[in-house]
């Protein structure tokens, strides 16, 4: 294990100190219709480690039974099932764990996804405004820095 890898996988060092800013998933009109507060660990990051973060704690709130009953992801599962409301991975807590329960989700598949949507612009992020156009792009981050994930198309296992 490398000595910025946790115990967890997410290898992005941590090193006690936390910046936590609302992320956004926005619409291309601009109508925000998710929001996740992202404890990030460093004020400064490439876009990679920026989606990288925002994957693996939405991934670990699921998983965690933190957050909704459905996983409403950057990018949606392969095996996610596909209803009228869209696709999506259910979490139900009034049955026994092995039935109709959907296993955890790996965080790491989730961000290989994520990477490879970025690259073919399925979604485009705004920190405070200006898009970012590469994953290794650094950017500045404080506590009002302002981040969209603005989403071109809908993202099922990619």
């Amino acid at each position: 294990m490398s000595e910025n890898e946790q115990t967890d996988g997410c290898p992005t060092a941590r090193n006690g100190m936390t910046l936590t800013l609302t992320v956004r998933d926005e619409t291309v009109s601009g109508s925000v219709w998710s929001a996740l507060a992202l404890k990030l660990p460093r004020e400064r990051m490439t876009i990679r480690e920026l989606i990288r973060e925002r994957v693996y704690q939405e991934v670990q709130d699921f998983n965690a039974g933190t957050r909704d009953r459905v996983f409403r992801g950057l990018v949606q599962p392969a095996d996610a099932t596909h209803l009228l409301d869209g696709p999506r991975t259910e979490r139900r807590d009034d049955v026994a764990p092995t039935v109709d329960r959907p296993p955890p989700i790996d965080w790491r598949p989730q961000f290989d996804k994520a990477v490879e949507a970025f690259t073919r612009n399925a979604f485009f992020i705004l920190v405070d405004d200006r898009q970012a156009t590469s994953l290794d792009e650094e950017v500045e981050l404080g506590p009002t820095t302002r981040i969209s994930f603005v989403r071109l198309s809908l993202l099922v296992g990619g």
